[in-house]
């Protein structure tokens, strides 16, 4: 395997137009962190963009940072932080569910649209996409986007790019909108009997005025600290505020536990990073979206499969391991999806899985037919020869 290491824009173009005019396929690949994610390839190139990081422009008090595809998020977070800013969507490290080393990078996060918990209050990571730079695979080079949010016309290209996986274009600059961290954090523990009462008071809860930004439930006492299944909610901002919110909701559904900033941190990363399955052998791992009320009806299925799992974003993402063996219950988990009347929604993926299983089972949600054909009109458009991580979200695309 040849590995294509640009340091530019221009680098870039003429690695993606020689694999192009040899119609031959390349790997891309930022950091490393997420190549374990989707289906596996084999690909006679290797498209590292590495070198093309750091930060090109940073306006803190217009809340906006322009930087490199390849930059760690480790570096931009400890810089964001110095500014007393963040990255809202709260990009997670799947590092320990995939063992693939590596160091996550901005450019990845967003072709990925991987959000953490604070997504039910902030939105995904494509509602802080701005802009970028990128080359086609028809070996253009193209941007979209700007600086301020309302620099938009045509095409919401920003929005395409996230969740494409480099299957449409290799990213060299991208543009996020950044805000202000809160001061402070605190989260409330609630034990609570089952996943149908709890889906109930994590509704409860994201619908009063507390302002929630983080309702997960667990299970099994394995993360909290309190020897019971529990509710964790998280509130953040000025002190003064998250000390009257954290206790209203501590009197409002009588508390077991409450944590205070640093354990609060801790347990929200470990709860974007699925950490409690993590650990899991000889399991795949299955990151479950559906309407929040379905949480514990998804939950049920999964105890059937002889299965793990907890519950975030309010109930609509139910993290689940199951026994790696046929499908590893893929068709059970579709069809409770779907429901009995077959009019469910919501989608499944595969986060972790054996090369094997990678291979038979749909990797993500399989697309119906009106969209799949959208959908490959859309790589026509953009990578007409396929050469652009070819088959890493399905088999034809």
């Amino acid at each position: 395997m040849s590995r294509l290491v640009p340091a530019d824009l221009d680098e870039l173009r003429d690695g993606v137009a020689g694999v192009l005019v040899a119609e031959e396929p390349v790997e891309i690949v930022g950091g490393g962190s997420k190549r374990g994610l989707g289906r596996p390839m084999q690909t006679p190139h290797l498209l590292d963009l590495s070198r093309l990081a750091g930060i090109r422009d940073y306006a803190p008090n217009e809340l906006v940072l322009t930087a490199g595809a390849a930059t760690p998020l480790a570096d931009l977070e400890r810089l964001l932080a110095a500014e007393g800013q963040m990255l809202a969507f709260e990009p997670p490290d799947w590092r320990g569910l995939h063992g693939d080393g590596g160091e996550p990078t901005l450019g990845g996060v967003l072709a990925c649209n991987l959000s953490g918990p604070r997504r039910i209050k902030s939105g995904a990571a494509r509602d802080h996409f701005l802009g970028f730079r990128a080359v086609s695979g028809r070996g253009d080079v193209f941007k979209a986007g700007g600086k301020v949010v309302k620099n938009v016309t045509g095409y919401d290209l920003p929005k395409l790019m996230a969740g494409s996986y480099g299957t449409l274009a290799a990213l060299e600059e991208v543009t996020v909108k950044v805000l202000p961290a809160p001061e402070t954090v605190a989260t409330v523990l609630i034990a609570c009997a089952d996943a149908a009462a709890a889906v109930r008071l994590m509704g409860a809860a994201l619908a009063s005025p507390h302002e929630v930004s983080g309702a997960a439930f667990f299970a099994r006492a394995t993360m909290t600290g309190i020897e019971a299944a529990a509710v964790a909610l998280r509130v953040e901002g000025h002190a003064p505020s998250v000390a009257f919110r954290r206790d209203a909701l501590a009197r409002e559904h009588g508390a077991d536990a409450t944590l205070d900033d640093a354990r609060s941190a801790t347990l929200w990363r470990m709860v974007g990073a699925a950490a409690p399955l993590a650990d899991l052998s000889g399991r795949a791992i299955w990151r479950i979206s559906a309407a929040p009320a379905r949480g514990a009806e998804l939950a049920e299925t999964i105890g059937a499969l002889d299965g793990e799992w907890f519950l975030d974003w309010g109930g609509g993402l139910l993290w689940a391991a199951v026994p790696e063996a046929g499908d590893a219950g893929a068709a059970t988990i579709r069809a409770a999806i779907r429901g009995a009347d077959g009019l469910g929604t919501g989608h499944a993926t595969l986060v972790r899985g054996s090369p094997g299983l990678r291979r038979t089972v749909a990797v993500f949600e399989p697309q119906p037919e009106p969209l799949a054909a959208l959908s490959r009109r859309v790589k026509e458009a953009f990578d007409p020869r396929r050469i652009l991580n070819p088959g890493r979200m399905a088999e034809s695309a």
